[in-house]
């Protein structure tokens, strides 16, 4: 008599537990090298041991450095997001929205200090879409507080990109200037242009 057995299903379960942890690790890692020591710097040696793994594990992880930084970016941008502008856009005055965006702007630039630094020292050797996404958001936040200032102006225009520019913050921040502070000086700074 024989009998017929039900072939086993393969379950992958663990070992695609234990395959994305050790992704996760990979792509930690590399976020803390770039907040820490900046992109640059940041090699695939150091990233494999600050993960525990082998380099080789990296890149059977991630075919090459232009998608570990996909990875990465995406990973920090998911626990950092870009402050939402929407909110900035519904204050109708010109110089309150200016006042309210800043203050938020330069909140998460302070929270967000070493990586943005880091960030900007070393765009010229990140993938072109890093630089991409910043001046995405930079534009839409220019655009966002830039409304209502004589519309077309160029000084006002040149007045609000300064404002909004990460490396206009950090100056302030080096002298010590809080968020508010610094938020008060740009939009009064930008009002004294009497536009």
């Amino acid at each position: 008599m024989t009998t017929t057995e039900t072939p086993r299903s393969y379950r992958m379960g663990k070992r695609l537990e234990d395959v994305e942890e050790t992704r996760r690790r990979i792509v930690e890692a590399t976020v803390e090298l770039h907040g820490s020591v900046g992109p640059a710097a940041t090699t695939i040696s150091a990233v494999a041991e600050r993960a525990g793994v082998q380099r080789s594990t990296v890149y059977r992880h991630f075919e090459d450095e232009h998608a570990l930084f996909g990875a990465c970016t995406s990973h920090w941008l998911a626990r950092n997001p870009w402050p939402r502008t929407q909110p900035w856009k519904d204050e109708s005055d010109p110089s309150q929205r200016l006042r309210f965006g800043l203050t938020e702007l330069y909140g998460y630039y302070a929270r967000n200090r070493d990586m943005m630094a880091n960030s900007y020292r070393d765009l010229a050797v990140m993938p072109p879409f890093v630089g991409e996404l910043m001046r995405a958001f930079v534009s839409e936040a220019e655009n966002a507080l830039g409304s209502g200032w004589a519309d077309g102006d160029r000084r006002a225009q040149l007045a609000i990109a300064h404002a909004v520019d990460f490396r206009s913050w950090i100056v302030l921040d080096e002298q010590g200037a809080s968020p508010d502070e610094a938020a008060d000086l740009m939009a009064s700074m930008v009002a004294c242009l009497g536009i």
